[in-house]
């Protein structure tokens, strides 16, 4: 049969669906001949990567065509010691024979000692379930080595994170920070709006010990000594603080920066945020009974109470001699001693640097806010006719969480964002 022939009688088509190659989620086509796999693209009706593919998800064939994927169980040849990677093919009834015996025996005296720990093979929804219901507690998956304390940290600091939370705003940023990210995490679409915030005169810095990837457009490489950007984000704030740089009508309405934490040490309640017991706690998620103390009628009241004007700063002791200060005077105190002087002998930056970033910050947030008709209601049942933000933009990924205090780095990042 001739070529022509030969085409004419192929069954061509393709299918759309979504990458797995990495956390991007990009949508693909997957191009079919005869019901076999040609070749990936993007597809272009896609709104998160309209079209774009980078090699790694054109690479998606390989999951299915690889000479080296496993299409059948291995079991460690008999005498074999381990770690020799000598193994043998095994039918699939012998596997499972294998795998009941032992797993029943475990259940049945101590299922703790069942480890289970699956790679990037976004099922850990599942193999965790299977888990649970075995009985142990003692299993993980590729998240909880690679950036689990980025999305926790975030969420337990303000409610959201990166990672497949989504992605910085460039279309209304002036100035953008990328913090420890590598190139498959928002990949495509960050690649985009990288280019159209470029081309529309956005600052683009990128914070990172080497100079890769993402780095290589950036305007200014900021190169830092690995595991030490939360100190760099503690001296932030503090410049932030120190020189009257932050939103205080932002930082007093929508966050809880003037809310009244106990001080009293001999409490179990030490370091808890005060609590009027006389009005309930509506909703656990946006507590109604937190407290500020009102700098017009000097005295503790509800927060969010009409017409108050709630404290940033200072130490106050309510009706029954309870000590109490609000968050953000605590906060000032945590980082007084963090200068940039401090954070250049951590971090390997200049401390001319960390405060000129500081002022940039700053000066963004103030000269170039913006403003976007779009009505919201908030937490407290105030309705606004509008959002309104600073143009600075944030970045990171697993650079700042794969490390042992990557938790607490996260935070740090979170409130210098807030």
């Amino acid at each position: 049969m001739d070529h022509h022939a030969r085409t004419q009688n192929e069954k061509l088509e393709f299918k759309t669906t979504t990458c797995y190659m990495c956390a991007c989620r990009c949508g693909i086509r997957v191009h079919l001949r005869d019901g076999e796999v040609r070749y990936i693209d993007g597809n272009p009706e896609h709104p998160l990567n309209q079209g774009v593919i980078c090699a790694k998800g054109a690479s998606g064939i390989m999951k299915q065509y690889s000479p080296a994927r496993l299409t059948q169980p291995l079991m460690r040849k008999a005498g074999a010691e381990r770690g020799e990677a000598r193994f043998e093919p095994v039918s699939w009834e012998v596997a499972f024979d294998v795998l009941e015996k032992r797993l029943s025996h475990l259940r049945a005296t101590d299922p703790k000692q069942f480890a289970l720990f699956t790679g990037r093979d976004q099922m850990q929804a599942l193999t965790g379930l299977f888990a649970k219901q075995f009985g142990t507690p003692n299993y993980a998956a590729h998240g909880g080595f690679c950036s689990a304390n980025m999305a926790a940290g975030m969420i337990y600091t303000m409610g959201g994170s990166f990672w497949e939370f989504g992605g910085p705003d460039l279309d209304h940023a002036k100035l953008f920070f990328m913090i420890g990210t590598a190139e498959d995490h928002h990949s495509n679409p960050l690649k985009i709006a990288l280019s159209k915030f470029k081309r529309a005169g956005g600052r683009f810095i990128a914070i990172n010990p080497v100079r890769t990837g993402y780095a290589a457009i950036a305007d200014e490489w900021v190169p830092i000594r690995p595991g030490t950007d939360g100190a760099l984000f503690m001296a932030l704030i503090r410049e932030l603080i120190e020189h009257d740089g932050y939103d205080r009508a932002f930082v007093e309405r929508f966050s809880n920066a003037a809310e009244l934490v106990d001080l009293r040490e001999d409490r179990d309640t030490f370091g808890l945020f005060m609590r009027d017991p006389g009005a309930p706690e509506v909703n656990a998620l946006y507590p109604q009974n937190h407290l500020w103390w009102d700098t017009r009628t000097d005295r503790a009241v509800l927060h969010h109470t009409d017409g108050a004007q709630p404290a940033l700063e200072g130490r106050y002791v309510l009706e029954d001699d309870t000590p109490v200060a609000p968050s953000f005077a605590l906060l000032r105190e945590q980082v007084a001693h963090c200068t940039p002087q401090w954070a250049e002998r951590i971090t390997g930056i200049a401390a001319e640097t960390i405060a000129r970033i500081a002022r940039e910050m700053a000066t963004v947030a103030r000269e170039q806010r913006i403003v976007l008709p779009v009505q919201w209601t908030d937490s407290w049942g105030k309705t606004h006719d509008t959002v309104e933000g600073a143009p600075v933009a944030f970045h990171a990924m697993r650079g700042l969480a794969a490390h042992s205090n990557g938790f607490q780095t996260i935070r740090a990042m979170a409130v210098l964002m807030s």
